[in-house]
């Protein structure tokens, strides 16, 4: 069984490095540190094919627009025979500071509409996640003006940095290695 790696955003070029594109942006610098053999448009989504460790890893960027996530996610898992173990989603979050992040097992979607739309079509709240930190919104802004703002040329850096720390994790989670065991390490 494949692992699948998702990065939420939305796409087009209007949306680039906006902070709701913070999982688009780590499935870039994961892709560039592990490479791929080949990628395709389909799904509704950018897939990337990768062989890790024997293993073999699909990376993600659903096309579906953020809200609609969920949709991309059920087609891929369903046609590769996708565990849920075998799913991680790594998604903005405005709760924690720019370029920190935690791993969870599951949880509630925190107001993130992406999150929600996921848990809603796969009928749980567990499954594994990534949380990378964009700030809480600055004082004159309404959430989701916050979260459609562009990052800042310094801000990205900060991302990418955050992404670097945690990339081993996929080495990790190629080996087999339990999440909560991979939750403990980088958390």
């Amino acid at each position: 069984m494949p692992k699948l790696i998702v990065g939420l955003g939305n796409p087009g070029r209007q949306y680039e490095h906006t902070r709701h594109n913070a999982g688009f942006i780590a499935i870039d610098v994961l892709i560039e540190n592990y490479g791929f053999q080949s990628e395709k448009d389909d799904f509704k989504s950018k897939l990337y094919f990768s062989q890790i460790n024997g293993e073999k890893v699909i990376f993600a960027k659903p096309q579906t627009y953020m809200n609609l996530s969920g949709q991309a996610i059920i087609a891929i898992m369903s046609f590769y025979k996708i565990q849920m173990d075998e799913l991680v989603v790594i998604y903005d979050d405005k709760d924690i500071p720019l370029g920190t992040f935690r791993f969870r097992e599951q949880g509630s979607a925190g107001g993130h509409n992406g999150i929600k739309n996921i848990i809603q079509l796969l009928g749980t709240t567990s499954f594994n996640r990534i949380r990378v930190g964009i700030d809480p919104p600055a004082p004159n802004f309404k959430i989701v003006d916050w979260v459609l703002s562009k990052f800042k040329n310094e801000e990205v850096e900060k991302i990418k940095n955050s992404v670097q720390e945690f990339n081993d994790f996929v080495k990790d989670l190629t080996n087999d290695e339990d999440f909560k065991k991979i939750m403990n390490k980088y958390n």
